[in-house]
């Protein structure tokens, strides 16, 4: 029994060292795996909406667009350089008009700018978006307008919702009419009284809707089923009544209007 004792230890010091050794050389056959299997590229990150502001003794000025367009290279570079006009250009006008204040005897009032873009609707090909602008180089008031973008994601091009039309004459003659019926609707609603057409009185006549911002929008998310008019101050009436914002659906008059190869992009709403 005694020479049995040293050959039993021998025997069980092997195996416990196998055992030892077994999950040793299952980690290192992991980490050769993972050393060895191709790295998985991150996904890059998520475009952010662009938001600037500056305030100085010269200017007050804002610029903003939505995520949507910061994630289109192209359309994010136009905005940008958009953004980088219009401030250099209230910046020589604050700095002139400073001169001016100065050499007058009169104080300054920082010039002001700001152009806010919104998504009006984002389709798989297409990017509407609208904007609403303001400005102030002195006087009583400052000056309000609007502007639209329509981006063609295919072709990577900025294009006008007109463009999308036989003519712009084509456009108005298909909405002009309702158009001007809800706007005299609005217009009176305002003003706390009918409006006349035949007064003579410019404000009240009825517009021709494309000579305004006209943006496209949808209700389905997969075609234009919407169209909007966007009609600035002293367009249809004094500046005390603002703006207005006129909805129209898309009819088969629309539709006839629209150019046989985006006739598939409308719908006619239902």
């Amino acid at each position: 029994m005694r020479s049995l004792a040293p050959i039993l230890a021998v025997l069980l010091l092997a195996a416990c060292s196998g055992e030892a050794d077994a999950p040793l050389a299952a980690e290192t056959s992991a980490a050769a795996h993972a050393a060895a299997a191709p790295a998985v590229a991150a996904a890059p990150p998520a475009a952010k909406a662009v938001s600037v502001k500056e305030e100085t003794a010269l200017i007050q000025f804002d610029y903003a667009y939505p995520a949507q367009a910061a994630a289109i290279p192209a359309l994010k570079g136009l905005l940008d350089s958009d953004l980088d006009k219009a401030r250099r250009e209230l910046l020589a006008a604050a700095r002139e008009g400073q001169k001016e204040a100065k050499a007058s005897g009169f104080d300054f009032n920082p010039y002001g700018h700001s152009t806010d873009w919104t998504v009006v609707t984002d389709l798989p090909g297409w990017l509407s978006l609208t904007a609403q602008r303001w400005e102030f180089t002195g006087g009583a008031h400052g000056n309000p307008w609007t502007d639209a973008l329509l981006w063609d994601k295919a072709a990577g091009a900025r294009r006008a919702a007109s463009d999308l039309f036989v003519s712009k004459a084509a456009l108005s003659a298909a909405i002009r009419t309702p158009f001007c019926n809800l706007l005299d609707r609005e217009r009176a609603k305002r003003r706390q009284a009918p409006v006349n057409r035949d007064s003579g009185d410019m404000f009240d006549e009825c517009i021709d809707p494309v000579e305004s911002t006209v943006i496209l929008g949808s209700a389905d998310r997969q075609h234009f089923t919407r169209i909007g008019v966007l009609v600035d101050p002293y367009a249809a009436g004094s500046y005390a009544e603002g703006s207005y914002e006129v909805t129209l659906p898309v009819t088969p008059a629309v539709l006839k209007a629209v150019k046989p190869e985006y006739r598939a992009l409308f719908a006619a709403s239902r």
